[in-house]
């Protein structure tokens, strides 16, 4: 099964969480695109500034916290992701509820944990 990832929030900054998301989903071998506030490139992924229809998203991971998700509700839902992953910090009960109504699968827990315990693919 392609697990292929966005990474919704991805920063440049090196010791930034989505950053070494970025970069761990990269080593694991999964495909990963990223999208964040300013343009440029971690692990060979470009980041994106601009919601691009990305096709076969599994999963979006995301590194916003949850008032700055809102405004990306539509744009998560319209990509028709199997989950949304929800790291520390962007635990979001609103956002849970419309995944749950969509049908889509979520998650709360750590990208970098599920990588390095091998439980990012179950």
């Amino acid at each position: 099964m392609d697990f292929k990832t966005l990474v919704l929030g991805a920063s440049l900054k090196e010791d930034r969480y989505s950053n070494k998301a970025v970069r761990k989903l990269v080593a694991n071998d999964i495909e990963t695109v990223a999208f964040g506030m300013r343009k440029g490139e971690v692990a060979g992924v470009t980041i994106e500034t601009e919601r691009k229809v990305f096709e076969g998203i599994h999963t979006v991971t995301l590194y916003l916290n949850p008032k700055r998700q809102e405004e990306y509700y539509d744009y998560i839902l319209s990509l028709k992701p199997k989950r949304v992953i929800f790291n520390p910090g962007t635990e979001n009960e609103v956002f849970y509820k419309i995944l749950k109504e969509k049908g889509i699968q979520y998650e709360v827990a750590c990208t970098l944990v599920l990588l390095s315990i091998n439980a990012y693919k179950s």
